[in-house]
């Protein structure tokens, strides 16, 4: 049993999001996002059967493994819009960078404002950047890793969800905008749906996922120390 239980959650979580993308696809709307209808549905499930997450993760584990190789293949539509992406490398950097700050700063001036202690704030000022890097900055700063693992996972399913929201009622249309605001704001996740937006801005999406990576683990330390 010990030995198929892992295939079978395996198996289960396959099901679940080929469900749940069965649903998108026939009822396109940000809050049939695979990603978080899936989401709802495991935990719905895992809860209704009292399943403990320690249980869960024998399965889940190898899922997650994927993650890696998936942001890898991110760098196929990065390869074939190169050309644009080096016309466009300075409202690019700018963007980045800005984004980049904002969401550390609203990390961090939210949880002071909820008045969270140091280990919350220092757990969510990484919230936008990809899950391994903001577990490392998160422990480096003296935040709990875990809690930064979540905390990325809200900011992700969040902005692809409020993405298309955002994007029609401020009126951004262009590519670089778009792709941008969704790689600043929420990682892998957001990237994936910057995908349905067009090969463009899944590019930008990719390379400001990158660039924010970076950036994020060299200026939450100074924005720290600010408040």
């Amino acid at each position: 049993m010990d030995k198929i239980l892992p295939i079978l959650i395996i198996m289960g979580i396959i099901l679940v999001y080929l469900g749940c993308r069965y649903i998108y696809m026939k009822y396109q709307s940000p809050f049939t996002l695979p990603v978080l209808l899936a989401t709802v549905v495991i935990i719905v499930i895992l809860l209704t059967f009292n399943v403990s997450y320690e249980t869960f993760l024998t399965g889940g584990k190898w899922i997650d493994m994927l993650l890696g190789p998936a942001v890898v293949a991110l760098a196929y539509p990065l390869y074939n819009q190169r050309k644009l992406l080096k016309d466009f490398y300075i409202p690019i950097t700018i963007g980045v960078f800005t984004g980049a700050l904002i969401g550390v700063m609203s990390g961090v001036i939210l949880a002071k404002l909820l008045r969270f202690n140091d280990s919350i704030l220092y757990s969510i000022a990484p919230k936008s950047v990809t899950t391994p890097v903001a577990m490392d900055i998160s422990g480096s700063l003296g935040g709990i890793s875990p809690l930064a693992a979540v905390f990325v996972m809200i900011a992700g399913i969040g902005g692809a969800v409020m993405s298309t929201f955002t994007f029609k009622y401020t009126g951004i249309n262009h590519f670089i905008g778009r792709g941008v605001g969704i790689g600043c704001a929420s990682h892998a996740i957001g990237t994936s749906k910057a995908m349905e937006y067009g090969e463009k801005e899944g590019a930008v999406s990719t390379i400001a996922m990158v660039m924010s990576a970076v950036i994020v683990s060299l200026i939450s330390p100074l924005v720290l120390l600010l408040f």
